[in-house]
């Protein structure tokens, strides 16, 4: 609980002073820094595209794999050892569990909060997992006060729920029911650390 408080704090002070993240002594190098730059440029640029479960890859965004109603419990049937995804005890989208009725078929092009995630670090030649609890553990571990714009912002157990970028001064980029959004950076269920991917 202790460590949790700490957290909190540590991540309040981060949020509640504009560029306290950019006070930490580490400096990327000028190259790493237009990577950095190019990343936050090229998911910006998405600001307004729909939200698609299972939505988006390297290219842009893409036909949803789902309903949103099942993004949570699918994303965290595939973060879980053991779990069939074909399984017909399971709701995978288009598939059918006894008695139920199919889910209907995707519809909507967009993002999901991993794939903006994967959209923008393609374009700086950087392939990332396809899922926040992999790109979370693929990522290196920086306390949230640390946090420097690039990083990534983790939610839920070991990541598995979702990710947001950190773009500077207290905001986000993240992927919500209505769109892909700036917004302020939230506390709620995040995880311990934020991860960078350029150093």
């Amino acid at each position: 609980m202790r460590r949790i408080f700490a957290f909190v704090i540590s991540l309040a002070v981060l949020v509640a002073t504009p560029g306290l993240a950019s006070a930490d002594p580490y400096q990327r190098p000028a190259r790493n820094q237009q990577a950095v730059d190019f990343v936050i440029k090229r998911a910006v640029s998405q600001v307004g595209v729909p939200f698609a479960y299972g939505g988006g890859d390297a290219n842009g965004p893409t036909l949803g794999s789902g309903p949103t109603t099942d993004a949570l419990a699918t994303e965290q049937r595939a973060n879980t050892p053991g779990t069939d995804p074909g399984s017909v005890f399971g709701t995978v989208p288009g598939s059918t569990v006894l008695g139920a009725a199919p889910a209907p078929a995707p519809t909507v092009v967009g993002f999901d909060a991993s794939g903006i995630i994967v959209y923008a670090f393609a374009g700086a030649g950087i392939k990332l997992p396809r899922s926040s609890g992999e790109q979370y553990k693929v990522s290196q571990k920086v306390a949230p006060s640390l946090a420097l714009p690039g990083d990534l912002i983790f939610f839920g157990p070991d990541g598995t729920q979702s990710v947001a970028l950190f773009v500077g001064n207290g905001q986000m980029l993240e992927a919500t029911d209505t769109g892909i959004k700036v917004s302020p950076v939230r506390t709620a269920n995040m995880t311990p650390y934020v991860g960078r991917i350029i150093a």
